[in-house]
């Protein structure tokens, strides 16, 4: 979980990789509208996130009944967005992809080809931001190398226990 452009699918596809998991990019299941919206510069508010945390709770809840580890990028900026998701798997682990505001600003000017556009969105994800506590999730900085984020996380997780992660 993170703010745009702190990482989420870069280290989401390597930390399934490195678990031979499945990837979800959250991104790829925001309604037309929602995406239509954020292409705008318009940010999404509560009411735009509802179906789509719902759509992400049901993709954890699927694949831990086929007891199939699955890995979810997802902003996750709030505390009830988070305990939401964890409605589909209470085991959920949840990464959050810490930065600072001119990183983030930085690496989204340098994105080209994503919906999400403006200062104005990153600020309004920044004001939006609940960071979790560490009962909730492992915090790392986007500073660190994609490796060292995944080396670190997955020495926090149970080998033996199928989890989902977001």
């Amino acid at each position: 979980m993170g703010v745009s452009g702190s990482g989420k699918s870069h280290i989401g596809q390597q930390l399934a990789a490195s678990m031979e998991a499945t990837f979800i990019d959250g991104d790829d299941h925001h309604s037309p509208a929602n995406v239509a919206k954020m292409a705008s510069g318009t940010p999404l508010n509560d009411d735009d996130r509802r179906d789509w945390l719902a759509t992400l709770a049901g993709l954890f809840a699927e694949y831990k009944a086929r007891g199939e580890s699955v890995v979810i990028a997802c902003s996750g900026l709030k505390r009830r967005y988070r305990d939401r998701l964890r409605e589909g798997d209470s085991a959920l682990r949840i990464l959050y992809l810490e930065g600072t505001h001119g990183l983030l600003r930085e690496r989204l000017e340098t994105r080209a080809g994503h919906f999400f556009k403006g200062d104005s969105m990153l600020a309004s994800q920044l004001a939006d931001l609940e960071p979790p506590a560490a009962d909730e999730a492992v915090t790392l900085s986007i500073r660190l190398t994609p490796a060292v984020i995944v080396e670190r996380f997955s020495a926090t997780l149970v080998p033996e226990q199928s989890r989902s992660l977001g």
